[in-house]
């Protein structure tokens, strides 16, 4: 009897028949990573690279093959499948090659599947020997992403070191801070000096370390890179609302379609309207981003793209501090002037024209252009201008305003292609590009002619609002003086991945880059008079070299070095121009997929050096002390080093899992002027973050249901101010670490997606922290609801 059982079970299943086929675009080519899978059963697989896919086992019948990738409408088409048979299936998804990439690489391949657009060649993380990760917009969204600080929770070693004024996130990496030099958005310098929009996101891209062969003077952490959605040849988009502690709002509307069969659009625009967990604090922002697709031809493709950011809120310099130490009073109590404010304009616009000669040879070309305007007014920060909260509470405070105009143009060149030599294989990047700035700083001066002309406004007390009164009028605050700087950059670049065998690559780049500072000037506003200050020139050379050993496909062992540059302000003792410092960079790690390509799991580790770093000088050139701050000297060296874990998985029966830990030391290892050994300001020894999310089985009684949960650890650091031989009674200040936990719940029914999340679930308390004038409290437990329909 169990003979026949077992051969009947053996006869059943020599019955099965498989379907086999390629997924090819509406343009002719292969998409790789498209979900296959069978309505009727659990049978799935994903496309590979060559578009091509295979179902086995199947049993005779007939079915629904569906064809899925995320953002893409789902294809469905019947067939039949027969005993002993093979069918041949093909499918055409209608999306350019262009645009599914797009989607492809932030979609269902793994962390070093994925190539990045800011890297500008088409080299996987997996060849690169350099750290990189991915967040795409599937991420963002299932997190319930509001701000930029949220999104790099998924990313170990990249943190928010502080938020000045309450009115930015200030990013680092590394130890180095990603100031506006190292901050992008479609491949454009982009000036982070305001909070980012995130709704507009399809994904955001991080390189670790040195990018300087790409784009000149970056700082040697990193560089991030926001890529914005783009439009579709498909009819969609989506409505949402977002409601949540502290009477936030944010209504959001995203629509995307085609014009014609040869011109695409999109549009995202959102609003935004909130108090604060701090006392008489208030922000709102509007946002809008269009763009248009436009097939030249069948070779060449025209992307415009747009936003502009109007961002009004209370200028908040925080809590405060007594002699370098946190001070005991609620996170919520408000310190400046009730009428204090921060309000920044951001317009952006870009050409991308991309040219393929053929399958191998590509020409894109980027023109963009950024306008930025701030204008901050209020009380002085607390402990700013010299004017220190005494430990009994009390706080002279004076006034500050200052204002900033840049305009920003850049136009850049971007030959790659493949080729290749011999047994040889290349993927060659060939490179130019120029921008400039055109800055001008507003300074502005208040003095009070009943207390001697000097700069007080009132005095409050720190403990007890109540103990003084306060002002509430608004003074004239006199503009003194407009600070108008030029700065000019070109630079060739050129970059060759080669793959000396399938085991062995090596990447080469090298970078000229020239910048000078040229036709400045400071009007003074009070005396009617200009004064033109002294134009600097500077040319660098930034090299990169690493090698990528793969001795299986799913493990890649890497090393490599580059260099990088700064430019430095001031004069050395003999009144030149000072040079620029060079930071040395070494990398090292591993790159692993496991479980059948399932998860990749990094690990890297790195020093960076800057062996000349520029300080005062001690003595001038006669020999004699110092005292002017504008004189310096190479004469410094910052050590950075660490190490990196990168983890995140694809989906694994509903389960997808990230995660992450990071460990950096930066010190002043030579130093004339501060502490050899103290550490640099803001930077956590220690970081660790973890996230893990699930969606309930189509099948089971739970269908439509998902949840997630977060664990972010940010370790001890300092702030205050570093230790100088001029200024030895400065001090650093330590600021406490923290953990924090979000959990979030999403349900779906067709179009309709409800969302709940709740951030800070411990409720823990930290800071941001900038020198000691800037105490910022993270934001306590909150709790945000929203509703989104696709349209």
């Amino acid at each position: 009897m169990l003979s026949l059982s077992l051969l009947i079970s053996l006869s059943s299943f020599s019955q099965t028949g498989s379907i086999k086929g390629y997924i090819k675009t509406s343009d002719g080519k292969p998409a790789a990573s498209v979900n296959i899978r069978l309505k009727e059963t659990k049978s799935g697989t994903s496309s590979t690279e060559d578009g091509s896919y295979q179902l086995r086992n199947i049993a005779p019948g007939k079915y629904t093959i569906i064809a899925s990738f995320v953002g893409l409408i789902p294809v469905e088409k019947p067939l039949e499948v027969s005993a002993n048979e093979t069918l041949s299936f093909d499918l055409t998804l209608a999306e350019s090659a262009s645009q599914l990439s797009e989607v492809v690489v932030t979609g269902l391949r793994s962390l070093n599947e994925r190539t990045s657009s800011v890297g500008k060649a088409p080299i996987k993380a997996m060849d690169m020997p350099q750290s990189m990760v991915v967040i795409n917009h599937d991420i963002l969204e299932r997190q319930q992403t509001l701000r930029l600080s949220e999104a790099l929770m998924n990313i170990s070693g990249v943190y928010i070191m502080g938020t000045t004024g309450g009115g930015q996130e200030e990013i680092a990496g590394r130890g180095y801070a990603f100031n506006s030099s190292n901050t992008f958005k479609n491949g454009v310098r982009y000036n982070n000096g305001a909070i980012p929009e995130i709704s507009a996101l399809e994904k955001l891209e991080v390189i670790k370390g040195s990018a300087a062969v790409l784009y000149g003077n970056v700082a040697a952490g990193g560089i991030l890179n926001l890529v914005t959605k783009k439009p579709r040849f498909e009819n969609g988009g989506e409505l949402s609302l977002r409601a949540a502690s502290y009477g936030f709002y944010k209504p959001s509307f995203d629509i995307y379609g085609p014009i014609n069969k040869n011109i695409a659009y999109r549009v995202n625009t959102t609003y935004e309207k909130a108090n604060s967990f701090r006392d008489n604090v208030h922000s709102q922002r509007y946002y809008i981003n269009p763009s248009l697709l436009v097939k030249i031809g069948k070779q060449t493709e025209l992307l415009l793209e747009g936003d502009y950011l109007d961002d009004k809120r209370t200028s908040d310099f925080g809590v405060g501090a007594i002699n370098y130490s946190l001070i005991n009073i609620p996170r919520s109590r408000f310190l400046g002037a009730s009428w204090s404010y921060y309000n920044t304009e951001q317009k952006t616009a870009t050409a991308t024209i991309t040219h393929r000669f053929n399958k191998n040879w590509e020409l894109r070309s980027t023109t963009g252009y950024q306008s930025f305007n701030s204008d901050l007014s209020g009380t002085t920060r607390p402990n700013g201008s010299s004017q220190f909260i005494q430990p009994d509470g009390r706080w002279v405070r004076g006034l500050q305003r200052s204002g900033s105009h840049e305009n920003y143009l850049i136009t850049q060149f971007d030959l790659t292609g493949c080729v290749q030599t011999g047994k040889w294989k290349h993927i060659l990047l060939l490179g130019a590009d120029a921008d400039n700035y055109h800055t001008d700083a507003l300074a502005y001066a208040y003095s009070n002619a009943a207390l001697g002309n000097k700069n007080i406004y009132d005095t409050i007390n720190v403990f007890d609002l109540g103990k003084y009164k306060q002002r509430n009028d608004i003074p004239d605050i006199t503009a003194t003086t407009i600070t108008h700087t030029v700065q000019r950059r070109a630079g060739l670049y050129a970059q060759d991945l080669i793959s000396i065998t399938e085991q062995l690559k090596l990447l080469a780049g090298i970078r000229y880059t020239y910048q000078e500072s040229i036709n400045g000037y400071v009007d003074s506003l009070v005396k009617n008079s200009r004064t033109n200050t002294i134009g600097t020139a500077d040319k660098a050379f930034s090299p990169r070299a690493g090698l990528v050993y793969q001795p299986v496909k799913t493990i890649s062992l890497f090393a490599s070095y580059s260099n990088s540059f700064t430019l430095n302000t001031g004069t050395d003792i003999y009144l030149n121009p000072l040079k620029p410092s060079f930071i040395n960079q070494y990398e090292a790690g591993i790159k692993t997929e496991l479980f059948k390509r399932n998860v990749s799991a990094n690990i890297t580790v790195y020093r960076i050096v800057n062996s000349n770093l520029a300080q005062m000088a001690i003595t001038d050139a006669s020999g004699n002390a110092n005292n002017n701050s504008n004189i310096k000297e190479l004469a410094g060296e910052v050590t950075s080093k660490g190490v990196e874990i990168d983890i995140m998985s694809k989906p694994i029966q509903g389960f997808q899992f990230i995660g992450g830990y990071s460990y950096n030391q930066t010190k002043y290892t030579k130093s004339n002027t501060f502490v050899v050994g103290s550490k640099l300001r803001y930077n956590p020894e220690h970081t660790a973050n973890a996230s893990v999310h699930y969606t309930f089985d189509e099948a089971g009684i739970l269908k439509g249901w998902s949840a997630g949960f977060v664990a972010y650890y940010i370790g001890k650091r300092v702030a205050g101010r570093s230790t100088t031989v001029a200024s030895p009674t400065f001090a650093l200040m330590p600021i406490p670490d923290y953990v924090q936990l979000d959990a979030s719940v999403a349900y779906t029914v067709q179009k309709l997606t409800l969302r709940l999340k709740c951030s800070n679930l411990l409720n823990r308390l930290s800071y941001y922290v900038h020198d000691d004038n800037s105490v910022n409290p993270i934001a306590p437990r909150q709790v945000a609801a929203s509703i989104s329909l696709k349209l």
